[in-house]
């Protein structure tokens, strides 16, 4: 079989603290304690389906404890000795981590898992029951001077808890064995029938879209909840046949406006911590990778990097000794971690991509294909319009979990029908539908494959142009800035976008009027663009200079960024144009970030040595620079300490009128240059 009963192994929860910390209590309020926390057991509800006897039982024998509890505190000041003490103790935690195992089973807990787990689920609150009936053995009730009731009442507990035995119903075994074999099924690329699925889904009590998404939610919680590499593999097949099973059972939809509210952070919605940001993208990392000179990059980026015929190290400018890339896994785990805690997805983009970091199995890929196969004939079906948005939806979602999703929408054919949905037309008809058709071009451009397959598809690059142009939404301009990122990654292609006019013009007029969020989205493609030369040309004539001007209030260490590259490549074009940016460039070393105050100083430095004494003259001129200059050579990084040293020697040389030193042989050039330097 493809799954054994054996494989799903038990889930890695953390109960609270005082389940296994003996509480320190008078012993009156020990006494209030167990009556309230019994209290509140009893007033939890059996599990509907599952586990309902397990469950049923333990909160039955709670009740009774709650009802010993009411009658020892009704006792006039009882005294209570040392053993009566350390058993009201264990009691109390057993008593929680019986909470926690049922809490853990009602509340946002995957009903599939529960049906998998159900042996190991009922081993433990039979091993919870086994404790409470040792404590009742020696629970000393003789020592108090009690009416007849009490003593027969913990009698009572004490042999329902001693007879308790595992109780396993035959309906969730018989229900199990449909799963483990439909998923067999499923490896073998034998697509389920629908009657059978209803029969598994209806027995699991989910019965509509919205269940069958919750379920999903679940179960991708309780792969971040795992230790054991196989079992998260498992789950991910569940996660698999659960989205298919919603598509062919429920079909396509959307989510509600109340779900919308829920939906999970997106990286540009919140701050990223600085060392989780790539130095090249300023995007969060997904797969840092160390260099030969120790910094450290997103694969991605410093892959493009050297591809595009660098062999410096883009952050400090140090020729590298070797092209090896080291992963950096201690960074890793902390950016994961720090994902899990903002409720962000955290995915490598690289072709051997993982589902949450597991890798994605046989039968989890073709649970996949069938879903994508499914969707994407409904797509091709000229269906409504309303119904292309809940089909494209469900591909927008199956599209950002893997690689694997990725190969098999883009092998079904989801490409051509997707441009359909791009248009101004379609927009203004149906907004909710152009973004999810962007989106959905976006999430499939991650994979390196796709890439091509987008760009050779009749219309699809000029209809993620339109949407950067004129898209209904700022979300779907930004998505479709997005996706020229992606396809920028190729070199031949980031060519190929530069050259043209309207893809140079929407990501500047993005990046000048879009949102924040928009507006980083416009901005890391434009730097990406920005590695070839002769596309820096263009960017340079349609306004990018002005652009990061008036992106360093907001954006700056994206302004910055671009700006260091615009001057690095672009000539003396681009140094005069950016004439007008030297002192917001002051600003920005005085006030900015540690990142920002590195682009800032080494924008400056490449201005003043390419630009001649002018830019230097205008440099000078704010006040205090040498002394902001000084604070950045004594607490900046290696490379700001650097390259502050060296501004420090420029402003210094021109002082002392060694302007010679400073134009490297543009002395000449600059002069005709001098034209297009701005009034000021």
């Amino acid at each position: 079989m493809a799954i054994s009963p054996q494989g799903f192994l038990p889930r890695k929860r953390r109960p609270s603290a005082t389940s296994f910390i003996s509480p320190r209590f008078t012993e009156l309020n020990l006494l209030q304690s167990l009556l309230q926390l019994t209290h509140e057991i009893s007033s939890l509800k059996p599990i509907n389906f599952i586990l309902k006897r397990n469950s049923s039982s333990i909160i039955r024998k709670t009740k009774l404890l709650n009802i010993l509890f009411e009658e020892l505190i009704r006792c006039s000041n009882p005294v209570f000795s040392h053993s009566f003490v350390l058993c009201f103790e264990e009691m109390y935690m057993v008593l929680q981590r019986i909470k926690t195992l049922i809490e853990d089973c009602y509340d946002g807990s995957s009903k599939m898992w529960l049906l998998m787990q159900n042996h190991t689920v009922a081993e433990s609150f039979h091993k919870l029951t086994a404790d409470l009936s040792t404590l009742l053995d020696i629970f000393p009730v003789n020592e108090l001077d009690l009416n007849d009731d009490v003593p027969e009442l913990v009698i009572l507990i004490r042999k329902q808890c001693s007879e308790s035995k595992p109780s396993m119903d035959p309906r969730d075994n018989e229900l199990k064995g449909k799963v483990i074999t439909m998923l067999d099924g499923i490896k073998r690329e034998i697509v389920p029938e629908p009657s059978k699925l209803s029969e598994i889904f209806d027995g699991l009590e989910i019965r509509d879209s919205s269940s069958c998404r919750a379920e999903i939610e679940n179960l991708e919680e309780e792969v971040q909840n795992r230790n054991y590499e196989q079992s998260k593999s498992e789950i991910v097949a569940l996660i698999g046949l659960v989205r298919y099973a919603k598509c062919v059972l429920f079909g396509a939809s959307t989510p509600s406006p109340r779900i919308e509210t829920r939906h999970r952070k997106q990286p540009s919605e919140i701050v990223i911590p600085t060392d989780f940001k790539c130095p090249i993208t300023l995007e969060l990392m997904r797969d840092p990778v160390v260099v030969a000179t120790g910094q450290t990059y997103d694969r991605e980026s410093i892959n493009m990097w050297i591809a595009s015929g660098h062999n410096t190290c883009p952050k400090t400018g140090q020729t590298l000794a070797h092209t090896d890339l080291i992963p950096n896994r201690a960074l890793k785990n902390l950016i994961a971690m720090w994902c899990r805690e903002q409720k962000i997805p955290f995915e490598t983009a690289t072709g051997n991509e993982k589902f949450g970091g597991v890798m994605t199995n046989k039968t989890a890929l073709e649970a996949n294909r069938m879903t994508a196969a499914f969707l994407v004939n409904k797509l091709s079906s000229s269906p409504t319009m309303d119904d292309a948005n809940a089909v494209v939806y469900e591909l927008r979602g199956l599209a950002k979990t893997d690689s694997d999703s990725r190969v098999c929408i883009a092998e079904a054919g989801a490409i051509p029908p997707l441009v359909r949905y791009l248009s101004s037309d379609i927009g203004s008809q149906n907004s909710n539908l152009q973004v999810n058709a962007v989106t959905t071009i976006l999430n499939l451009s991650i994979l390196e494959a796709n890439k091509t397959r987008i760009m050779e598809t009749d219309g699809a690059l000029n209809g993620v142009i339109e949407v950067l142009r004129s898209g209904a939404t700022w979300e779907a301009k930004a998505n479709a800035a997005a996706t020229i990122f992606c396809l920028s990654g190729v070199h031949s292609y980031r060519k190929r976008l530069g050259r043209k006019t309207r893809v140079i013009k929407g990501l500047i007029d993005l990046a000048r009027a879009g949102p924040i969020s928009a507006k980083r989205d416009a901005m890391v493609a434009i730097l990406n663009l920005a590695g070839d030369r002769e596309t820096v040309t263009r960017l340079v004539e349609g306004g990018v200079v002005e652009m990061t001007v008036e992106g360093m209030d907001s954006l700056p260490e994206e302004s910055v960024t671009i700006l260091q590259a615009v001057v690095k490549r672009g000539g003396l074009l681009a140094i005069a144009a950016a004439y007008g940016s030297i002192k917001k460039l002051g600003v920005i070393l005085r006030e900015g970030s540690d990142t920002a105050r590195e682009s800032a100083a080494a924008t400056l430095v490449t201005m003043c040595r390419k630009g001649g004494s002018e830019i230097v003259a205008e440099l000078a001129s704010i006040l205090g620079i040498e002394r902001v200059t000084w604070e950045l050579m004594a607490t900046g990084s290696v490379r700001g300490r650097r390259k502050a040293a060296t501004l420090l020697r420029i402003l210094r040389r021109w002082a002392v009128r060694l302007d010679e030193g400073l134009t490297e042989g543009m002395t000449t050039t600059m002069s005709s240059a001098t034209t297009m330097l701005p009034a000021h």
